[in-house]
């Protein structure tokens, strides 16, 4: 028997599944580090406003949301309260769909 007809077909990913795939939780962070000291408080601001866009645009991707179209405001927030984090500011949803935009 030809080595082809053994190997088995890879389960479907998210790119591959005819639906969208739900997240996986408990939801769990990394390991937070300490941010290095002596930056200007408007540094800090917006290091943690870009973390916090980046764990919401890795979520909605998981959930199936691809085009920035599909992720508004509400659906942003409803998906930060999932993952457990603090809705986010308009500013932030405003980067979430940057990033979603510039992942294609």
């Amino acid at each position: 028997m030809p080595a082809a007809a053994l190997k088995q077909k890879p389960l479907p990913t998210q790119s591959t599944a005819k639906r969208s795939v739900q997240l996986d939780l408990p939801y769990a962070p990394t390991a937070k580090r300490p941010l290095p000291p002596g930056r200007p408080r408007e540094w800090y601001i917006t290091h943690n406003r870009r973390l916090k866009a980046m764990r919401l645009a890795i979520a909605l991707l998981d959930s199936g949301v691809y085009v920035p179209n599909q992720a508004r405001n509400e659906k942003i927030r409803s998906t930060a309260e999932l993952i457990g984090i603090h809705p986010p500011s308009d500013t932030t949803c405003h980067m979430v769909r940057a990033l979603i935009r510039y992942s294609r």
